[in-house]
């Protein structure tokens, strides 16, 4: 059912847009608060005037209302299409009060906004697509449009503004029932490919087919790209990761627990300023998570991360990357550096942020690039914003108290410009002229949707001015684009590949190299296979990694050259810990012919690139000793299922942790030890440093607390049992098994506690 909205209909429910928890909504109203008498234990409903009266933004930029509820509701995610409307994700059923009782509702929505006149301000709203549960993320890709609905996946085409026909592209695309943690973003990279945050899968589009591949695991909650499309994202308690390569290389070898170069910590500095006390977050009654102004310090909820791509806040600005933290009711700034592949930053502030807000119910939770040259920010707007999976009893109590639960389907959409500034929406034109003329723009955003609508409409009479652009523009951004956009329209050739390769700089090379997998077939790879010899035997550290990715497309043609290309650089680059990751990631289920060619060879196999094979195969065995996991899911189906939606997101599913979240279970003296210790940590939760196996864990290298699931009245004792019972005998692990009058012991003993647990209380 469509809906249409007007700014008169806005004013006329202003007092009645956001739906209360209690009473009648007539009954509700906006708080008109006093600054002079500000009072932090209450967070009343403000307007949304008064919300943006109640933000500080950095000096020489403002922030200005597009959207606000009724318009919109709870909204999470956005894209942008071809006209410049908000196509906008509204996750209405997300934690409406403190158990979590409307999230399988289908109240969640797709819903079009429109700024008509082109003023900035949204004035229509109709709604795509609606009866969603949790809705989390959308991509607009030729006439239709991915939308993630847990678990599945799903394209549905666009007719009139009309949901058309419905494909199911993956029924997993989400695993596991934890909010928090499932996959989320839907990014449409340079190289082509749909990238997700939470995800090891990567979804591309051919005719009618839909192509599944597996890439690397990036981040939490949200993703974003620079101008070369290296991808970038982060976790709850970590500023900033990244990747120092185009994303497409180097997953394709499952033996591998990580491949260097990829999910690297780009800002290893978490701290953060509110500008008000944030008493409300999940474990503010921990010593330093709340300063002695009951400020948060650092990350909590860090997501939705924007790297910025125009030319409109000025040059210093170009490059950074802003990152929201909706606990603290802030966005941070952060500036970028390069030196050769390596990405490295800084905060852009020290003591202060970009934008600050005294409005407690102010949640930016997702930040973008717009058309304009804007920064936008999605605010949930709402007074909950931690999931029930780990919502503390601290948390809870917080929330009673200044009745964030109260008001819900509220949701505000802003842009931050610098004053002054004209930053009108712009019509992007369908010409595919013209289109190809904005893959010079000084607009990120621009430069992407043009590559993107020349590929959505197939517009291959384009072919002749893209290939201009490659060659003539060789090194510049446009020419990046150029390149992408052929391949994306499958006219990528040789020659323009080859002459990319031969270039001075490394980066384009970088690129070229990156298109193999789309051009290297059985009737040109005898035209690449020469090049990529050369180049092994170069001395060039930035490329050399590049060229071993990139090996794979060679194996299947010539196994022989490939396994000499690989020996060559494992020589040439002994010590290079990322030659040596890319090397290994061509040789899935060869690993032991690898080191015995190397041996034949007489290389010396204690060098480090050797030593990280052999790693690789001591798991590989290890891995084959494992349990039965189909005949644990059976065995303890509750506690496999709750491994799923709880442990695995940070653990991984097998067992051997997740870098930047948490360490292994798999072989943990923690798991497999003293019953009394897993249940209480399961109940109460871990924090601080925690040695496993003999390797001190702590953060920023993992994030340094692990939440109890105890208080959460869903999961009862025998789902303990089950999941400590599961862990206990899962993968390498071998322990008995673990009883429910076993945890109900452990319960009752710790029935007043109300903090985690330290590993020295436990014994360690």
């Amino acid at each position: 059912m469509n809906r249409v909205f007007s700014f008169l209909l806005l004013s006329a429910c202003l007092l009645i847009s956001c739906r209360p928890r209690k009473g009648s909504v007539a009954d509700q109203a906006y708080v008109k608060p006093d600054p002079a008498n500000e009072n932090f234990d209450i967070a009343p409903l403000v307007s949304p005037q008064e919300s943006l009266n109640k933000m500080i933004v950095e000096d020489g930029f403002e922030v200005k209302l597009v959207a606000s509820e009724p318009q919109v509701s709870t909204p999470v995610a956005m894209n942008f299409d071809n006209r410049g409307r908000m196509w906008v994700v509204e996750m209405d059923g997300y934690m409406t009060n403190i158990d979590g009782t409307e999230e399988n509702d289908r109240n969640g929505k797709i819903v079009i906004l429109e700024d008509r006149n082109m003023d900035g301000k949204v004035e229509r709203g109709k709604v795509f697509l609606d009866s969603l549960v949790l809705p989390r993320a959308i991509c607009l890709i030729e006439n239709g449009i991915l939308v993630a609905e847990p678990p599945r996946l799903w394209y549905i085409e666009i007719n009139n503004d009309k949901p058309g026909k419905k494909v199911l592209i993956d029924e997993a695309y989400t695993e596991g029932g934890n909010v928090e943690a499932q996959a989320n973003g839907l990014f449409r990279a340079m190289d082509n490919w749909i990238y997700s945050g939470g995800s090891e899968k990567r979804y591309r589009k051919a005719g009618d087919k839909w192509i599944t591949e597996r890439t690397h695991l990036r981040g939490q909650w949200g993703i974003t790209q620079d101008d070369q499309g290296r991808l970038f994202y982060n976790n709850n308690s970590q500023n900033l990761l990244g990747d120092y390569f185009l994303p497409g290389l180097g997953a394709f070898n499952a033996n591998m627990q990580r491949v260097r170069g990829f999910n690297e910590r780009i800002i290893s500095d978490n701290r953060v300023y509110p500008g008000r006390p944030t008493p409300g977050v999940n474990r503010g009654y921990k010593d330093n998570v709340l300063d002695a102004n009951k400020k948060l310090a650092s990350f909590t909820a860090a997501c939705g991360p924007a790297l910025y791509r125009s030319d409109l806040f000025g040059k210093s600005y170009y490059n950074n990357v802003f990152v929201a933290e909706p606990a603290a009711n802030l966005i941070k700034r952060n500036v970028l550096k390069t030196n050769g592949f390596y990405t490295s930053g800084q905060q852009a502030y020290e003591g202060r942020e970009f934008l600050v807000s005294m409005d407690e119910r102010f949640r930016p939770v997702s930040l973008y690039n717009g058309p304009d040259g804007a920064l936008y920010i999605l605010d949930m707007y709402r007074g909950i914003i931690q999931h029930k999976s780990f919502l503390t009893d601290y948390l809870k109590g917080e929330i009673k108290k200044r009745n964030l639960e109260e008001f819900v389907n509220c949701g505000r959409i802003y842009k931050i410009v610098p004053k002054g500034a004209s930053s009108r929406q712009t019509a992007i034109p369908s010409d595919p002229q013209k289109l190809v003329g904005l893959l010079s723009s000084p607009n990120g955003w621009m430069r992407d949707k043009a590559q993107q609508m020349l590929i959505d409409g197939k517009h291959t009479n384009t072919a002749a001015q893209l290939r201009a652009i490659v060659k003539d523009s060789a090194g510049s951004l446009a020419s990046i684009h150029a390149l992408w956009t052929l391949e994306g329209l499958g006219l990528l050739r040789a020659e323009e590949v080859l002459a990319m390769l031969d270039h001075s700089d490394w980066n384009i090379k970088a690129q070229a190299l990156s298109t193999f997998p789309s051009v290297v077939n059985s009737n040109t790879y005898m035209q690449y296979l020469p090049v990529l010899q050369k180049m092994a035997k170069q001395a060039d550290t930035l490329t050399a990694p590049y060229v071993a990715f990139q090996v794979r497309t060679i194996q299947a043609f010539d196994q022989a050259a490939a396994s000499n290309i690989l020996l060559g650089l494992a020589d040439k680059y002994p010590s290079n810990q990322f030659v040596a990751d890319a090397v290994i990631s061509n040789l899935k289920g060869r690993e032991s012919l690898f080191l015995d060619q190397a041996i034949a060879l007489k290389h010396n196999t204690n060098l480090p690139v050797y030593k990280q094979v052999r790693k690789v195969i001591d798991d590989i065995k290890s891995n084959a000793a494992n349990a039965d996991a189909n005949l644990l899911r059976k065995q303890f189906p509750r506690g496999a299922n709750l491994f799923r939606t709880t442990c695995q997101p940070c653990h991984g599913a097998d067992g051997n942790g997740v870098r930047s979240l948490a360490p292994p279970l798999n072989k943990s003296e923690w798991v497999t030890g003293d019953k009394t210790r897993l249940i209480a940590i399961i109940l109460h939760g871990l924090t601080g440093p925690v040695t496993v196996n003999g390797k001190l864990y702590q953060a920023p290298e993992i994030n340094g607390d692990m939440p109890g699931i105890g208080s959460n009245k869903d999961i009862v004792d025998e789902d303990i049992a089950q999941l400590s019972s599961f862990l206990r005998k899962s993968w390498s692990n071998d322990a008995e098994k673990i009883s429910r009058e076993e945890v109900m012991a452990i319960r009752k003993k710790f029935a007043d506690r109300k903090t985690p647990f330290t590993a020295s209380e436990l014994g360690n």
